[in-house]
């Protein structure tokens, strides 16, 4: 194991965020701010028109003043889950291993935690769960714009305008029509490969910080 690595717990996690949790000792930013437009609150999946976008609606503070990323609550005035579980089936059911996963993962898309975190931590140990390992991380307590020990990833959990990361590509349901699309959520990498997302995972090396 490496120095260790700062990253952002996600809505089921890119899959280089997987590959920093498969391979490296890992600490949990627990500590900054909300901000918009990032991994916290979704993912993209590939769908049959290409890349999709799949959102948690959250709860914004009514002042306008920053809200720490562990007190952002979700929004479940509707039926957000419902939606994502449907389009997940859309887009993967012809896939090889989505009816493998199916009937486990469809309980996470059930359940209503109150926090965003909370549920972002739930889908991680899910896959975690699923790849069959038991990674150890921690997580910060307080929050530092420059840190000292370990590897600053944090940027990865941005979902604008992140860099092209050395991804190799593998078999995608609708990769003869659009392409192989690189660092979708770790789901698309186990609905495709199943059993070998963690061989896939474990051969993936992290861009230099």
């Amino acid at each position: 194991m490496e120095q260790k690595i700062l990253i952002h717990p996600t809505y089921f996690p890119s899959v280089m965020h997987m590959v920093a949790l498969v391979n490296h000792r890992v600490i949990l930013e627990a500590e900054d701010n909300f901000q918009k437009q990032t991994y916290r609150n979704r993912m993209y999946i590939y769908g049959p028109g290409g890349k999709q976008l799949l959102t948690i609606p959250v709860k914004h503070s009514k002042t306008g003043e920053h809200q720490k990323y562990r007190d952002i609550r979700i929004e479940n005035d509707f039926n957000w889950r419902k939606q994502h579980w449907k389009t997940l089936q859309t887009a993967y059911r012809t896939s090889p291993f989505f009816e493998f996963y199916e009937d486990d993962l469809a309980p996470v898309f059930e359940k209503k935690p109150e926090f965003l975190m909370d549920l972002n931590l739930e889908t991680i140990a899910f896959v975690c769960d699923i790849l069959q390992i038991n990674p150890e991380y921690g997580k910060t307590s307080a929050y530092e714009r420059e840190v000292s020990g370990m590897k600053d990833y944090r940027f990865m959990v941005n979902a604008k305008g992140e860099p092209e990361f050395p991804l190799e590509p593998y078999t995608q349901v609708f990769g003869e029509k659009h392409g192989f699309i690189s660092n979708l959520s770790i789901l698309d990498l186990l609905f495709n490969e199943g059993p070998n997302a963690l061989s896939y995972l474990e051969a993936q090396i992290l861009p230099p910080v």
